[in-house]
Order: structure tokens, then C-alpha cells, then sequence
């Protein structure tokens, strides 16, 4: 009887040890999701997991210039959690940082709406603002999709929004400024850019 308890013991030791190698082995092997993944052509495959990650903001017909849109648009902004919770610590973003902006149509009429504007379900713009110090100059790059299961294409260096998130941008060339819940962290940590406390005295003047 005391033979037969040890072997099966041992029969679930084994089995134990086998399911936690095999975890282990396909964990190893496993991509990692949260940083940026690359095809051979230098094409950024898909974040299909990014609705998953850490909202930071939304936005409604922002623009940064002052031609009118013929239509209400919101972006939307998620950030991986690692870069997230780095931020929260330093008050800056590291590298592998992924910021997705997703952009869906504003829509009035549906359901019991009788004002304003919710969002429509498609997706109709998807960028994604990374950061990978040792592939791009300047650190950060622009990748334009065009469906967010199809591979982003590099915008590139000379493209207005480079220039302008450098000049603009409150932290590390990225809007903080309208991450309503990151820009008392930045304001804390003092890692403001100077072109930022720039823009904000002059609108302060205005006032």
C-alpha cells in the first residue's frame, strides 16, 4: 500500500514539474506584447492588445490648426503599462514607450441621445508615437496604420508632427499637457520641457 502512495507521488511530482517546464519554455518563447515588434521591412506590426493597456486621455475635435473639421472626431490615447508605471515614478517616459492614438467618429443621433456626441465603434485613424532609442534618430518615431490589424508604416523624420512635438510637447516630445491625470506627475517631478513653460507663459499673457 505504501508503495503504491509513493508511486503516485511521484507520478505527480513528475507531472508537476512537467506542466511548470512547459510553461516556462513557451512563456520564453512567447513575443512580448507590450514592447515594439518589428516586420523585416521595417513596417511596426500590429498592437492588437492596446485597448488593454492604461487610457491616459480622449479628445474632441482637436487640431492643431484653426481650419474648422466638417466632422466631430475624438482621439483616444493608451500608453503601455510598464511605460505607465515608469512615468509614475520618474515622471518621464522610457524606452519601449508606446503611446496608440485611436481615432473613431462622433456621432449625436443613436439610442436616447438627445445632445452631444458619443463615439461610433470604427476605428478610423490609428497612430502609435514609440519610443526605441537605438533604432531612430532623436529617439521617437510616428507610425501611420491603416486598420488596426494591418502593419504601421514609419512617417517620416521630415513630417510636421516630429517639429512640432518637439517644439511643443510638455514631456519628452509628447502632449502631456492634455494627459489630465500625468501632468500633475510632470508639474511634481519637474520634468517640464522649457518649450512647454514657454507656450504656457504666453497664453498666460492672453489672459
Amino acid at each position: 500500500m505504501r508503495s503504491i502512495r509513493i508511486a503516485v507521488f511521484v507520478a505527480a511530482l513528475a507531472a508537476a514539474t512537467l506542466l511548470f517546464v512547459t510553461h516556462f519554455a513557451l512563456s520564453a518563447q512567447a513575443p512580448e506584447t507590450n514592447v515594439p515588434l518589428y516586420a523585416a521591412n521595417g513596417d511596426l506590426l500590429p498592437v492588437a492588445n492596446y485597448r488593454e493597456w492604461i487610457y491616459v486621455t480622449s479628445g474632441a475635435d482637436m487640431s492643431y490648426t484653426a481650419k474648422p473639421s466638417d466632422m466631430v472626431m475624438f482621439d483616444n490615447v493608451f500608453v503601455n503599462p510598464e511605460a505607465y508605471r515608469s512615468f509614475l515614478m520618474t515622471g518621464t517616459w522610457p524606452d519601449k514607450t508606446m503611446l496608440v492614438l485611436e481615432v473613431r467618429e462622433g456621432k449625436s443621433k443613436g439610442s436616447i441621445n438627445q445632445r452631444g456626441h458619443f463615439q461610433g465603434t470604427q476605428v478610423s485613424g490609428l497612430e502609435v508615437h514609440l519610443k526605441d532609442e537605438a533604432r531612430f534618430q532623436g529617439k521617437w518615431a510616428f507610425f501611420d496604420f491603416d486598420a488596426p490589424d494591418k502593419n504601421g508604416t514609419l512617417i517620416p523624420q521630415g513630417a510636421p508632427c516630429y517639429s512640432c512635438h518637439a517644439a511643443h510637447a510638455a514631456v519628452d516630445t509628447t502632449f502631456v499637457q492634455f494627459y489630465p491625470t500625468l501632468l500633475p506627475i510632470a508639474e511634481v517631478k519637474k520634468t517640464l520641457s522649457a518649450a512647454y513653460l514657454k507656450d504656457e507663459a504666453a497664453v498666460a499673457q492672453t489672459k
